[in-house]
């Protein structure tokens, strides 16, 4: 509080460690009389970084006069992990590696966007093969659900709905086992290649798949009950975090908060990548600009997502998963485990006992990796946040030069002042909580 106590120095005298003041205290009715007296109640508080409405490690910087907020800034940095660097000193296969941990919550969206990239410097984008451009859009589709689940539930949790919170993280289990029985893992894939995949769908996937997609569709009605027509739910998200069409374009904003102004920009649409423009969905949209409308948008995306699971299963055609050209190709024939996926003990019996030749092959594609041509260029797929970019450049090594990513979470909380400043201090958490920020994308 920057009100003036009634105490003098007494005295000064100097220490090792600085000048050392003793204050004699005034009277404590006078100190009261002058703090009553003074109209300025501003004073700056931190929210976070551990403040669970800020989806991790964001730090809030509020400037408070009462329970309005006049300032809002965030600080963030406290989860940096050099992905962006660490991979200039990897290949490029094991790239995928480090992007997938970027955005944890997204990790297909990580790999793609970057093995994209890495594709069309190589000048291979239509040589992916069509069974594994599908399987790209299936695990992206069915992360788009899991990302919003998420999203709505911990969303809830933070307004005391705890029903939604528990709901969100039981589908959110569901996405995880078809992500385990697909990829070995849960979370952090490398699933997504440069070329295609690490592997094929196993036996058993598509069944898997199709009573999934019959389960999620019954349960996403529970969040339409417990959520849009329930009145204190309404009352504490409509108006809350609002950002119009004109602040959306001026700060960047994409993903769920572009659209919740009105504007139907996804990328799948307007710049399709992985086949998009083949398959029927809508993009959602609304026109209310705040927290209730991005939560509305979410539950109607993840519909629109088992829409396009279901194409993807119906067009699964058999075919490899992997460019054929052996100079990019992973070599390893790759299985699950119980430690998730790993190279094929049958498979490395077999180069190391009959060819000499492959296994000279594999051991230099998986130690030196393989040369991309100089040059740079920008893709971007739509993730479950927003517009996810990869600017990747090649100097003709088998390490790339430089690769960064615009995150869409990065961008998305620029608006945070625009939603928070004029409103209520609890309103920071609905705000921040619609945006759906992930500071692993952030800091990467």
């Amino acid at each position: 509080m920057s009100t003036s106590h009634p105490t003098a120095p007494a005295g000064a005298r100097e220490t090792t460690e600085g000048t050392v003041y003793t204050l004699s205290g005034g009277d404590w009715d006078a100190t009261a009389e002058q703090i009553a007296r003074s109209d300025d109640e501003r004073i700056i508080v931190n929210m976070g970084p551990q403040h669970p409405s800020t989806h991790g490690v964001l730090r809030l910087i509020l400037e408070i006069d009462g329970e309005t907020v006049t300032e809002a800034r965030c600080g963030i940095g406290y989860l940096h992990t050099g992905i962006e660097k660490n991979l200039e000193y990897r290949t490029w296969t094991q790239g995928t590696t480090f992007v997938t941990r970027m955005d944890y919550l997204t990790p297909f969206f990580n790999e793609t966007a970057y093995c994209l990239g890495v594709e069309k410097l190589l000048g291979i984008t239509d040589d992916i093969p069509d069974r594994a451009n599908v399987i790209r859009v299936l695990m992206m589709e069915l992360n788009r659900i899991s990302s919003h689940l998420v999203a709505i539930a911990t969303g809830g949790m933070e307004l005391g709905a705890t029903t939604v919170m528990i709901y969100g993280f039981r589908d959110r289990e569901l996405c995880l086992d078809a992500f385990e029985l697909i990829t070995g893992l849960r979370m952090n894939h490398a699933y997504v290649r440069p070329g295609g995949l690490a592997q094929d769908l196993p036996p058993g996937a598509v069944d898997h798949l199709r009573e999934f997609v019959k389960t999620m569709r019954k349960n996403l009605v529970e969040y339409d009950q417990l959520c849009s027509g329930n009145p204190v739910f309404k009352a504490r998200l409509e108006g809350i975090g609002y950002l119009d069409l004109a602040g959306c374009l001026a700060l960047g904003a994409t993903g769920p908060v572009l659209r919740s102004a009105g504007h139907p920009h996804d990328l799948r649409k307007t710049d399709p990548y992985c086949g998009y423009e083949t398959y029927d969905f809508e993009v959602p949209t609304t026109d209310t600009c705040d927290s209730y409308g991005r939560f509305l948008l979410r539950v109607e995306e993840m519909r629109q997502s088992l829409r396009i699971i279901e194409q993807c299963l119906e067009r699964l055609e058999p075919g490899p998963v992997m460019v054929a050209d052996k100079k990019i190709a992973w070599p390893a024939q790759l299985a699950l485990g119980p430690d998730g996926l790993g190279n094929s003990l049958e498979h490395i019996r077999t180069i190391m006992g009959t060819s000499m030749e492959a296994l000279i092959h594999h051991f230099k594609l998986v130690t030196e990796g393989f040369r991309v041509p100089a040059g740079q260029t920008y893709t971007a797929v739509e993730s479950p946040k927003g517009e996810l970019g990869v600017h990747v450049v090649s100097d003709g090594g088998t390490r790339p030069y430089r690769v960064h990513f615009r995150d869409p979470s990065f961008t998305n909380l620029q608006a945070v002042a625009a939603m928070c400043e004029g409103g209520m201090v609890a309103d920071v958490i609905v705000a921040v909580a619609s945006i759906d920020p992930v500071m692993g994308g952030v800091d990467r």
